[in-house]
């Protein structure tokens, strides 16, 4: 469905066939206009000829050649692809092998996919991260994800809905009910999901320039079984949604605040911040603040709760207004540095070189600071032409 949404959206059939034939894989693509309630929607089949001697698959699971997580990965390594679609779909299988591996208790190497190992998944799944990369989608978004209820038949027997594997996957996304009784989000859609999107929330602030939908099966019930996919661009400044998450205390250690910050900052906080102020009991104390997506609240407050001595957060969401932002690592004469290209409405460029990077090259070479940082943003600059 993702990906019939992608070609419905403007995606060009011939690229994508011609990117996907670098697996080395047998199959074939059959696309397909189809009525989804009041919806004409794309249908994407993946047709994969039958095996000598194979054995007849069933109805329910028409590709019963599944392969274990290792086999995916070697196939996918060994593919002609562009670098960052493979990085992207090994990203997808790998979210997916690790959900797999905890709902089943066994280790990542021993994961087999039956239904998601097939031909079939792992074309939906190299595809699409090939439309994204040729649509040029720089940035993801989707709405919170609706669940369906009920049971589905798997290889592992009946299962409740959403499946487990889903479950695992959707931890710490913001999930409503569908209201429907079948299967509206997948294992490999929530793996997906997981790995390409940036937010969780509304539709952000766009001009929109194409509008696809991909059809699944058709399905009884209150609402089409089609995804929709929306592409747009957005000026230089750009608003979206942020959580600030924010808590008092009065008896945290200071030499503690390190760590807490690094846990915070690699979980997916945008910032975090440490004030002094004058608590109840006239007790010096601490605001503790992290600015996060609203779709990291809980994560980042569950931190707070093990790594500091807060009881309570307060989480007040808000709308913020950014510049575009793109990150380049640039070769320096004191090694590779990132920097960061800042973009305003009028045009205006500004260049920023990584602290980090900075500092731990000044030591390697033993030359002044200022110095690494001239150095990254000349280059940086070189990149504007």
């Amino acid at each position: 469905m993702f990906l019939a949404a992608l070609l419905d959206a403007g995606l060009s059939r011939r690229d994508l066939a011609e990117d996907l034939a670098g697996l080395k894989l047998d199959h074939s693509l059959r696309v397909t206009n189809v009525k989804r309630g009041a919806l004409s929607a794309r249908y994407l089949e993946v047709r994969v000829p039958k095996r000598q001697g194979a054995k007849k698959a069933s109805a329910q699971h028409p590709h019963d050649h599944g392969r274990t997580y290792l086999e995916i990965t070697r196939i996918l390594a060994r593919a002609a692809l562009d670098a960052a679609v493979r990085e992207r779909a090994l990203a997808i299988f790998e979210a997916l092998g690790h959900a797999e591996a905890k709902v089943h208790g066994i280790p990542l190497e021993r994961v087999h996919f039956h239904e998601v190992g097939a031909v079939d998944a792992i074309v939906d799944v190299t595809g699409a991260a090939i439309g994204l990369a040729r649509l040029g989608i720089d940035r993801v978004t989707a709405s919170p994800v609706a669940l369906g209820e009920g049971s589905v038949e798997t290889e592992h027997g009946r299962l409740p809905l959403p499946a487990p594997a889903t479950f695992e996957l959707l931890r710490g996304i913001p999930t409503v009910p569908a209201h429907v009784c079948w299967e509206t989000v997948t294992p490999t859609g929530a793996a997906i999901l997981r790995t390409v999107v940036d937010e969780f929330g509304s539709l952000p602030a766009m001009t929109v320039e194409s509008i696809g939908h991909g059809a699944g099966n058709d399905r009884t019930g209150p609402m089409p079984n089609v995804l929709r996919a929306v592409i747009g661009s957005h000026s230089a400044s750009v608003a979206d949604r942020v959580v600030c998450l924010e808590t008092n205390l009065d008896d945290f250690i200071p030499e503690h605040f390190d760590h807490l910050m690094e846990r915070l900052l690699e979980a997916g906080a945008l910032d975090v911040s440490l004030q002094h102020q004058q608590m109840k009991k006239n007790r010096p104390g601490f605001l503790v603040r992290a600015l996060a997506r609203p779709s990291d609240r809980l994560a980042l407050a569950r931190i707070l709760f093990e790594d500091s001595t807060a009881i309570g957060v307060r989480a007040t969401e808000s709308e913020r207004i950014v510049l575009a932002r793109e990150a380049h690592r640039v070769a320096t004469p004191y090694g590779r540095i990132q920097v960061k290209l800042v973009r305003d409405d009028a045009g205006r460029t500004t260049v920023s070189a990584e602290y980090d990077d900075c500092k731990r090259a000044a030591r390697r070479a033993g030359v002044p600071l200022r110095e690494v940082v001239r150095a990254a943003e000349q280059a940086g600059r070189a990149i504007l032409g």
